[in-house]
């Protein structure tokens, strides 16, 4: 793996362009998702310690630049870490970066590694917010997702995280994975709204490339189903809605007012910074990526450079699309005069009954959230 050879402290994002939100990729998983394209890494002996050090070291070199309005620690499962990994890990990072602003601050955790005493670190450290993978309540999927729980241990670890203070959590699921039925769908809805989370998010499975589920689909073994996908989304607006989970983007669902705030600011297009191996910052004009390897990632932090994988400068007009893009994803949709220079795509968005007005806004109507991967790379 590739990683740059100038010095770590130097080539630094100016302090006048200090992003306030914060993401740090912790990759190690107890076992690997087959349909995950994330970075991730097997936690094995001697790993973990060294990038601890590695993230807190990473994060010393940005710490006068960056005083984070949100905080996202994902992966990955993060609580993967042991208890005392985790608390040196928090412990370095107050030392380097400033968290008086912090208003919410994000982990993810699987539900099999919840614990007492994890939950009471997190919140004893700040951490105000959890998002769990729950991604199914049918034990056949989640044998199918590789997923390492039961249906029981998501409800012990809820009541759990409930106990140690958590009053703002995720749970995350899944649809259109392979042999799923409408049915399925419903329970695992049913279930998740049962234990009144305040955010819940519904993501389509999607074969990325280097997956197994993606090799498996080349052999014919699984195959796309767009219309029943389709299905999927609708039923699964139209349950969480009458449950009082406003869908506020394509993915996302919540209680008034528990909209994840972090995901609003990449959604938005505001700077982010990111810490640890694959994780990606965009600051200002530019955009890179640390190495989506954990061994080359802490080789080069030890040894004073960056451990980036790749780094480039963006266009104004390239932020911009992405914003527009990010921007139609959500219900809130967009002014319609970032799309002056646009107007014969948008005109053709119109017609197709993909694009609608939203009081002074656009935004995509429901067909168009169906189809809003292709329609962001028409517009970037």
């Amino acid at each position: 793996m590739r990683v740059e050879a100038s010095p770590l402290a130097t080539r630094h994002p100016s302090p006048a362009t200090g992003a306030k939100h914060l993401y740090i990729h912790i990759p190690f998983c107890l076992q690997i998702c087959p349909y995950c394209s994330f970075y991730k890494d097997i936690a094995g002996p001697g790993k973990a310690d060294p990038l601890v050090e590695a993230i807190i070291r990473e994060a010393e070199l940005f710490g006068n630049r960056c005083a984070p309005h949100t905080v996202f620690i994902g992966g990955g499962t993060p609580t993967a870490l042991s208890v005392t990994q985790l608390e040196r890990l928090f412990a370095g990072l107050q030392r380097h970066l400033d968290f008086t602003d912090t208003d919410e601050f994000t982990i993810e955790m699987n539900p099999a590694t919840v614990t007492a005493r994890k939950a009471e670190l997190l919140r004893g450290f700040g951490v105000n917010r959890v998002s769990m993978g729950v991604q199914s309540w049918d034990p056949h999927l989640l044998k199918l997702l590789g997923r390492v729980h039961d249906a029981d241990q998501v409800r012990r670890s809820f009541a759990i995280l409930r106990e140690a203070g958590f009053d703002n959590l995720n749970l995350d699921l899944i649809y259109g994975v392979p042999g799923q039925s409408l049915a399925q769908w419903e329970d695992s809805i049913r279930q998740t709204v049962g234990l009144g989370p305040e955010h819940i998010s519904a993501y389509c499975l999607t074969y990325e490339e280097d997956t197994e589920y993606f090799e498996r689909m080349t052999r014919g073994e699984f195959r796309e189903d767009v219309e029943s996908d389709a299905g999927f989304f609708e039923r699964g607006v139209e349950m969480l809605s009458a449950a009082g989970y406003g869908q506020y983007e394509i993915s996302n669902h919540a209680r008034p007012g528990r909209e994840c705030r972090h995901n609003l600011a990449y959604w938005e297009g505001a700077d982010y910074l990111g810490l640890g191996p694959s994780a990606w910052s965009t600051i200002g004009e530019r955009r890179w990526q640390n190495a989506p390897d954990t061994a080359a990632y802490v080789q080069a932090v030890q040894a004073g450079v960056r451990p980036l994988r790749n780094e480039e400068i963006l266009p104004a007009a390239t932020r911009e699309a992405e914003k527009i893009a990010f921007g139609l994803r959500m219900n809130a949709g967009i002014d319609p005069a970032r799309l002056a220079e646009r107007h014969e795509l948008i005109s053709g968005l119109r017609e197709e009954g993909l694009l609608e007005d939203h009081g002074p806004r656009v935004r995509l109507t429901p067909r168009g959230r169906l189809l809003a991967d292709e329609i962001a790379a028409e517009l970037i």
